[in-house]
């Protein structure tokens, strides 16, 4: 009789977890089922498909500024011909000797004016990244072993530029540079100015002591033509554009892509290996960029003079 009692508590016991399986998965189908796209795997599969082509563009782009990154750092380091061997100095003592530096290029130092005047017509995003780029250059200039005399022209305090500069770039106002909401023609005279412009018929042989060379701030994503040439004739002042017909070639590539836009920053680089090397070659090939489809032609015959009064 025993026996029979515990075989029925068994079979009841067994007919209890059956019945609590049965509800589990119930339980388990209604979660799958209230889950968003639930009823649609193929939405789920989309969206894992977005996810994975965004996570490799992030990683590519990751790669791409990592390597660019180093690579300006081996140029840094070939411009200032550091080596392993060389001294160790303190942060503290190198600080001071780059705001010694920037001091004394802002009496001696080559004179070289950003022209803001033109970021009213440009998107938010477009001015975002030209204060990216006003903060490459000035971390160029106090890495320089020679820095210019850099100054920001036509940036007004109530502009959108003026506002992303102070929250994208940690100690803006500290900056070593001149800030101001004049124009270049207001602090230089109009014979001393020379504007570099890609579309300028003059090519730039020399950087020279006696002149102010100015760049156009200016990031524009719909590709309009001649907007830098155009304030410069505006100015009424000379132009002139880097030597990249002179010592460069167009490389073939699967999108026959070639262009000679430059971000202000990249011609600025260009301009400070020049002033160390005396070599346009040599400058374009540290810096101009692979991806805008040219190289450095072989030919390394010429090598233009910086003017006597730099020196």
């Amino acid at each position: 009789m025993a026996h029979t009692d515990s075989d029925v508590c068994e079979m009841q016991l067994d007919g209890v977890s059956e019945v609590m399986d049965l509800l589990q998965i119930d339980l388990e189908t209604d979660v799958v089922e209230g889950r968003p796209g639930g009823e649609d795997p193929t939405c789920s599969k989309n969206v894992l498909r977005k996810q994975r082509n965004w996570e490799r563009q992030l990683a590519a782009k990751k790669s791409k500024r990592k390597e660019e990154k180093q690579r300006r750092r081996l140029n840094r380091e070939k411009e200032s011909g550091a080596t392993g061997d060389a001294p160790q100095l303190s942060k503290r003592v190198l600080k001071a000797i780059t705001k010694e530096r920037l001091a004394e290029a802002q009496s001696t130092g080559l004179k070289l004016c950003v022209d803001l005047s033109m970021t009213d017509s440009m998107s938010d995003k477009e001015v975002s990244r030209l204060a990216g780029q006003l903060r490459r250059l000035y971390g160029s200039n106090k890495k320089a072993s020679r820095p210019f005399h850099v100054s920001l022209t036509d940036l007004k305090e109530d502009s959108r530029l003026y506002r992303e500069c102070l929250r994208m770039n940690e100690g803006f106002l500290n900056y070593m540079m001149d800030i101001t909401e004049e124009s270049c023609l207001d602090l230089f005279p109009p014979e001393s100015v020379v504007y570099l412009t890609p579309d300028a018929e003059e090519a730039l042989e020399t950087v020279d002591a006696d002149k102010v060379y100015v760049l156009g701030g200016l990031v524009d994503e719909s590709i309009q033509k001649k907007l830098s040439y155009s304030r410069a004739c505006e100015l009424g002042i000379r132009t002139a554009r880097l030597p990249i017909d002179e010592y460069m070639a167009k490389k073939h590539n699967p999108k026959n892509f070639h262009s000679k836009i430059l971000a202000i920053n990249q011609v600025f680089d260009i301009l400070l290996t020049f002033c160390n090397s005396s070599s346009w070659r040599e400058a374009l090939q540290a810096w101009f960029p692979p991806g805008k489809g040219f190289v450095v032609a072989p030919d390394d015959s010429q090598r233009l003079p910086i003017s006597p009064a730099q020196t």
